[in-house]
């Protein structure tokens, strides 16, 4: 008689426990959509007789507006950082960019000295010329001959 394993497993194990084990993840931090569960349970949860004093709920509320805006404030941070640090990867290349305030749109190229913010928005600083980086055409690496001041081509 030959001998048979049976199993009634198959690859991948989707019984109850597995899948729940899966689903069950830590969460490390404590954001504003599962302090807003806990406040909305608390609301439904509480004894009618005795409801939440006003002053705990606008209490809970500002610290829900609070954890709010430091997560908006880190998210910006964090994205300002990151365009800072891309921006400043522009220094040395050369640029080039259109001055459209002139009947014919002049193209005009240099090599980027430094990076800077004025009123919220990047500027590249070429020769003595500030060029907001929207403005940007192309980015190159320099070529031996080009210096830091600006050329224009027309």
């Amino acid at each position: 008689m030959a001998d048979s394993i049976g199993t009634s497993n198959i690859w991948p194990y989707y019984s109850s426990k597995n899948v729940q084990a899966a689903a069950r993840k830590p969460v490390k931090e404590m954001g504003k959509e599962q302090f807003l569960q806990i406040l909305v349970t608390q609301l439904r949860n509480q004894d009618p007789m005795q409801p939440m004093q006003d002053k705990e709920f606008i209490s809970q509320m500002a610290q829900f507006s609070s954890l709010e805006q430091m997560m908006n404030m880190s998210k910006e941070v964090t994205s300002l950082r990151q365009s800072a640090g891309m921006i400043a990867g522009l220094i040395g290349k050369e640029v080039s960019w259109l001055d459209e305030s002139a009947v014919n749109a002049v193209e005009y190229y240099g090599t980027v000295n430094s990076v800077l913010w004025r009123d919220g928005v990047q500027y590249v600083r070429v020769g003595k010329t500030d060029v907001p980086i929207d403005k940007i055409q192309s980015i190159s690496e320099p070529s031996a001959d080009s210096g830091s001041e600006v050329a224009g081509n027309e």
